[in-house]
């Protein structure tokens, strides 16, 4: 049935996956290798076309308006909950040159076709839904420092947050709740992504294995987290343009510490969906959009 395949994959049975104990040294070739495939295949080009759109849309609003200010900074960090969704094309394109295929930009949009999209939207979902919760939360632990008023400027915004009580209480506790959230994104993504890219074993198995190789590899994972805040933050300080760079190379690299730390060759890869010569009606629309849930014939 359609759905046991977005749970558990192509196999009749759910796939054995043995995941692997790794060190920082894993991370640190992980990020060589991501480098690497950086430079043979600069996708920079694409990320600054998504991130200044993007940018651009919070400073119009700024301009008209002060109301979105509080939420700048958890809309800056929570865009990190859902990285792993955007850079699928990333996850493929390194995967392509490693298994020595052509790697042209177009390639990246090739999962669309792939038998495992089903399981990619449902963690796609996934991580939308959490990052939605945390704009939620961090809005409502602002609303209770601060109430509902509006700031009247960014410099008396920020005077607020650092020099009031209220302000080191929205800093400490906003920050701890983002932590808790970062964790649960890293943990439930960290390899589910490229898995499910790389082999057709549904969203379930995938997000199992996510949380096997953080359980056991906890220090390794912290760091890799720490590794990717870090990074994204210094990317983020000369005006986003640092990121057109550092997002691509995590991306990449994410494939290689996923090859590091999972063994997954007895899982079937995942198959083109077959194109269909049937005529498509307007009446079918959005379903025909969505072809792993239509039943057999």
């Amino acid at each position: 049935m359609a759905y046991s395949h977005v749970l558990l994959g192509a196999g009749e049975q759910p796939a054995e996956i043995t995941v692997n104990r790794i060190g920082l040294s894993d991370l640190k070739d992980a990020l060589r290798r991501g480098l690497d495939d950086f430079y043979a295949m600069p996708t920079h080009a694409m990320f600054l076309c998504a991130i200044y759109p993007i940018a651009g849309l919070l400073l119009a609003r700024l301009a008209f308006g002060y109301s979105i200010l509080p939420l700048l900074y958890p809309l800056a960090a929570g865009f990190a909950l859902v990285g792993p969704l955007a850079a699928l094309g990333l996850y493929e394109l390194s995967r392509r040159r490693e298994a020595g295929l052509e790697t042209s930009a177009s390639h990246a949009f090739d999962v669309i076709d792939s038998s495992s999209i089903g399981a990619l939207v449902a963690m796609g979902l996934l991580l939308l839904g959490l990052f939605i919760l945390w704009i939620a939360f961090a809005n409502a632990i602002y609303i209770a420092n601060f109430g509902y008023a509006t700031p009247s400027s960014i410099s008396g915004f920020l005077h607020d947050v650092l020099t009031t009580r209220a302000g080191w209480t929205l800093i400490i506790v906003g920050n701890a709740v983002g932590f808790l959230f970062a964790v649960l994104a890293l943990a439930i993504s960290v390899v589910s992504f490229p898995l499910l890219l790389d082999r057709d074993v549904g969203a379930a198995v995938a997000l199992l294995t996510s949380l096997r190789v953080v359980q056991k590899n906890p220090l390794t994972m912290g760091a890799w987290g720490l590794i990717v805040a870090v990074l994204l933050f210094i990317g983020s300080l000369p005006a986003f343009l640092g990121l057109t760079i550092v997002t691509p190379v995590l991306g990449h690299a994410t494939w290689h510490l996923y090859r590091k730390a999972v063994v997954s060759e007895a899982s079937p890869h995942p198959t083109p969906h077959q194109k269909s010569s049937e005529k498509r009606y307007a009446a079918e629309f959005p379903a025909v959009l969505f072809p792993w849930s239509r039943s057999e014939r």
